[in-house]
């Protein structure tokens, strides 16, 4: 069984794909490491922010931990939901 909470992009897609998009961001979860988001199972879980229009993740200080063009609008990408 895949865990949602294990950082990748599949992961990441999935939760977009099962959350809800509100004021312009989807509100995702995964395991964290000194914050940042993992790609293994830890003890920690932190939530974080998927800016589309922009394909940035940010962490709850509204920090960037992660980009890539895959999630990003002007790319490209279009948002589940948002077909």
């Amino acid at each position: 069984m895949n865990d949602i909470y294990i950082f990748s992009d599949a992961n990441l897609l999935e939760q977009l794909n099962k959350g809800k998009y509100e004021l312009g961001f989807y509100r995702v979860k995964f395991y964290t490491i000194n914050g940042m988001p993992a790609s293994e199972k830890t003890d920690t879980t932190g939530e974080f922010f998927l800016y589309p229009s922009g394909g940035t993740l940010r962490d709850s200080d509204m920090n960037i931990v992660f980009y890539s063009p895959k999630f990003d609008t002007y790319k490209g990408f279009i948002p589940p939901g948002k077909k």
